[in-house]
Parts: structure tokens; C-alpha cells; sequence
């Protein structure tokens, strides 16, 4: 896998992490490129659903579109986890139903957490979290590399402070293991189908970072919520258009 075993995650070895969250399997590494690297070896290795790796570092982490996910070592959270969905469900959906699960674990512990399609969890506007879905379909028995990667403490480079947040700074005593003891256990229990269910479109729109914001990008228009199909909804002077896929950027 490219790195070593750590001996311990937060005072906790692989063995006694796993069992907290409660994981069929789990790896712990001290530092990685990528966790999702490490997932998609082990899925091809035959490694069951629900399989956890944790890195303490990542060298090399991966957001959206090929952009580099800020994660040095001790202060995050760098999460791959292992799904194994009917090759029917949207990675679209999955990465929706991830994001309704990291927020709300972050509730659990007193967080006022915002979802901004299609991956970003924010705190007071900030990006605090991120996820990014992998598929491999074409592979026998596939399966898809769920990234979850989540600032929990600070301070954050001068570079990234207008637009990035730390969990600590609106939980100042969380932990990692905290987080992950309450959002594992969900992502085992997400929802399998290819659409988004009535409960998970509503829970959406109560932390719907975009609803009634002017965009410029991919649509110029307003955000109106997604559909059953994770699409973003832009009403727009000719209508409302579905958009599957791109960067938001609002408008100033």
C-alpha cells in the first residue's frame, strides 16, 4: 500500500478503532498519497463493505476535478471507506447521501453544519469538509471509494482561512475519533437506491447551502434545491434547468 501501519490513531490501534466503529474491516496508516488508493487495492483484494482506512497524513489527497486536498498530518480527518452499491445508484446520490451523514454527525456534537452541492460540508460558510466518490464498475464485484476528508483542527494556513473552517472552531474539545465514532456507523446504513429518497431530499433542503443564492456558474440563476436524481435545480429566465454535474460558483 505504499506506507506504514501506524501503531496507533489517536491512542487507539486498528483493531480497537474498528471495533469503536464498528468496521468488518479496518486500516490504519501513518501516512498515504491517497486514501482512496488504498481502498480501491483492498476492494480489488476482495475486502468486504464497510472496509475503513485511515490516514494520518495524506500526501497526495484528492478533491473534485483533480484539486489537491489540504492534509497534513494529526489535524483531520482523511477517511476511505468502502461501498459496494447496486451498480444502478449514482455516485452522484451516494456522495449526497455521504454528505447528509458527515452532517449529521457533526449535529450529534453541537455543530450547525450547511451542505453545499455537490460535496462540501460547511461551518459559518465555510468549507470544513469535503467528499469525493470513486466508482469502479467495470471491475469484477464492483465498487466505489467513498474520501471523506474533514479539517477538525486549526489553525488552518493564512492561505485557506477566508474560505476553509476547522471543526474545533465551533467545537472546540472535538476529536476525530468523536466524529468518526458517529458518522461510520451511518455510512453503513445509507440508503442503496439510485434516487434520493422523500426523508433525504427534506433533510437536504433544511441544510441546503445554495438554496435562493444568484449563480454564476455552471448556471447563471438561482438555486432552488435538487431532485430525486441529486441534481442541482437552477431557475433560470427560460426555466428550471437540472445540473448533473460541474463547479458552483455564485455570484457576487
Amino acid at each position: 500500500m505504499g506506507a506504514g501501519c501506524a501503531v496507533t490513531y489517536d491512542g487507539l490501534t486498528a483493531l480497537e478503532l474498528g471495533a469503536r466503529l464498528k468496521a468488518p474491516h479496518c486500516v490504519v496508516l501513518a501516512s498515504v498519497g491517497s486514501t482512496l488508493d488504498v481502498i480501491h487495492e483492498l476492494a480489488e483484494q476482495g475486502a468486504p463493505a464497510g472496509t475503513v482506512v485511515l490516514a494520518d497524513e495524506q500526501t497526495s489527497g484528492r478533491g473534485r476535478e483533480g484539486r489537491r486536498w489540504h492534509s497534513p498530518p494529526g489535524v483531520g480527518i482523511w477517511l476511505g471507506y468502502l461501498a459496494r452499491p447496486a451498480p444502478q445508484a449514482a455516485t452522484g446520490v451516494l456522495a449526497l447521501r455521504v454528505g447528509l451523514a458527515l452532517a449529521a454527525a457533526l449535529r450529534d456534537l453541537g455543530a450547525s453544519p450547511a451542505l453545499k452541492w455537490p460535496n462540501d460540508v460547511y461551518l459559518d460558510d465555510r468549507k470544513a469538509a469535503g467528499v469525493l466518490c470513486e466508482a469502479r464498475w467495470l471491475s469484477p464485484g464492483g465498487w466505489v471509494a467513498v474520501g471523506v476528508g474533514v479539517n477538525v483542527r486549526g489553525p488552518l494556513p493564512p492561505e485557506l482561512v477566508a474560505h476553509a473552517a476547522a471543526v474545533d472552531e465551533v467545537i472546540p474539545d472535538v476529536t476525530r475519533v468523536a466524529i468518526l465514532e458517529r458518522l461510520v456507523p451511518r455510512l453503513q446504513r445509507l440508503g442503496s437506491g439510485a434516487l434520493l429518497s422523500a426523508e433525504e431530499q427534506k433533510s437536504y433542503g433544511e441544510m441546503d447551502w445554495l438554496a435562493g443564492r444568484e449563480l454564476a456558474e455552471p448556471v447563471r440563476g438561482r438555486a432552488v434545491g435538487i431532485d430525486r436524481d441529486g441534481a442541482l435545480l437552477v431557475e433560470t429566465p427560460q426555466g428550471v434547468k437540472r445540473v448533473l454535474a460541474g463547479t458552483v460558483v455564485t455570484a457576487r
